[in-house]
């Protein structure tokens, strides 16, 4: 059974920084799309950033430039360094993990979605 849990979430003042991490474990998945995507309260999903088996990646427009997703695959594990933050970038960010061998696509997301996510961290920046 795959088990996706996220950690580095916190409070931090605008112009801050924050590292998220994404550990997987249950299974290994020879081709894949990994995803960040936040949802803040009463708010829809919104796609952060995205990284492909392959290494491809996609950024929210609104994130290009600050975030940088990366993974350690011997660790099984998926990071999302995130840069001068601002507080519209407050939310609670998820990771998601599917099988699929079609990549990324524009918006920070994963063509193909709803594999398997975690319960999220919650990011707090002030002003």
């Amino acid at each position: 059974q795959v088990q996706v849990v996220e950690s580095g979430g916190g409070s931090v003042q605008s112009g801050g920084a924050l590292r998220l991490t994404c550990a997987v474990s249950g299974h290994f998945f020879s081709s894949y799309c990994m995803c960040w995507f936040r949802q803040a309260q009463g708010k829809g999903r919104e796609g952060v950033a995205a990284i492909a088996y392959d290494g491809s990646t996609s950024y929210a427009d609104s994130v290009r430039g600050r975030f940088t997703i990366s993974q350690d695959n011997a660790k099984n594990t998926l990071y999302l360094q995130m840069n001068s933050l601002k507080p519209e970038d407050t939310s609670r960010y998820y990771c998601e993990v599917t099988p699929s061998t079609r990549g990324v696509k524009s918006g920070g997301y994963c063509v193909d979605r709803d594999g398997y996510w975690g319960s999220g961290t919650q990011v707090i920046v002030s002003s």
